[in-house]
């Protein structure tokens, strides 16, 4: 049989790295990574190739012969994530891609009627239905959660004026709200579903969340691993103001508090994704051991 190939986009990102890494444990794959500089890579795929998500040509020219491909596409980049979305579906249809699997996250307009603008969110799912209506062989929508690493990454705990350290956010911290695992584990679902086509591969989701949780349950994650932080709960109007950017923050925070973070009724998604993974997720507990340093820096 010959060696299947899989591209995957965002290979140096968050999500690319942990989908690459699965795929080549596989052992079954020949793992294409795209980069917009192949040369500098480092990760693990058996090749690097250049393509720009701007550039349906480029695309066309990395998604030649392949298989499968894995689309996320960066909202933080200041991307226009429907036009990317639209020219790979353009550029994996024109290379003959039997299975595509898109990153998004839940459309937080229509579960919220519109009383959330969280466009990081909305934007992805905006796509969804371009994705399952293009007439691929196999597709999948894979939703990544709330990552660990945004709690050394993207909200660390801060020194605040009472003298302590932790978190200063527009939540609730007693409300379980928000769905989270290590982004690495993704790719052990992305590599389930290109593994089990004929049960996921039919426009099914699949969330990826090892934990349900609260900022309480973060506190005392954190404080098994010997670390003291503390939460203080600000209006969201006063969040908005804090720093540029802010405004989609509390928007999101305001989003999880009502409706969660992969919104109504995800257990069957969870479900799916839990069941089809290679294999086992990294709990929070876990992650904050083997990343403590970092947490600490």
């Amino acid at each position: 049989m010959e060696t299947k190939i899989i591209v995957v986009l965002g290979a140096t990102g968050a999500q690319g790295k942990g989908v690459v890494d699965a795929l080549v444990n596989e052992g079954l794959y020949h793992v294409k990574a795209v980069t917009r500089n192949p040369e500098k890579y480092l990760g693990n795929a058996n090749e690097a190739v250049f393509a720009d998500l701007n550039n349906t040509e480029s695309l066309k020219d990395a998604f030649k012969d392949a298989y499968g491909v894995f689309v996320v596409t960066n909202f933080w980049e200041g991307a226009d994530e429907i036009e990317q979305s639209k020219n790979a579906i353009e550029a994996a249809k024109s290379a003959g891609v039997q299975h595509f699997i898109w990153s998004t996250l839940p459309d937080v307009e229509v579960i919220s009627h519109a009383e959330f603008d969280v466009p990081h969110f909305t934007n992805k799912a905006k796509a969804d239905d371009l994705v399952k209506n293009a007439g691929f062989r196999y597709s999948t929508l894979v939703q990544p959660p709330f990552y660990f690493q945004n709690l050394t990454g993207a909200i660390p705990p801060q020194p605040k004026q009472d003298g302590t350290t932790g978190w200063t956010l527009p939540i609730d911290p007693t409300i379980k709200a928000i769905h989270m695992a290590d982004i690495h584990d993704l790719g052990k679902v992305v590599a389930g579903a290109f593994a089990q086509p004929e049960k996921v591969g039919n426009g099914n989701y699949l969330s990826l969340a090892t934990e349900f949780n609260s900022f309480n349950d973060i506190i005392e994650a954190y404080k098994a691993n010997g670390q003291d932080y503390t939460f203080t709960q600000v209006p969201a109007a006063l969040f908005s103001t804090f720093f540029e950017g802010a405004k989609e923050f509390s928007e999101m925070f305001g989003y999880f508090e009502k409706y969660t973070y992969m919104g109504p009724d995800p257990e069957s998604r969870i479900a799916l994704a839990n069941e089809i993974a290679t294999s086992k997720f990294v709990t929070l507990r876990e992650w904050l051991t083997e990343n403590v340093q970092e947490v600490k820096e």
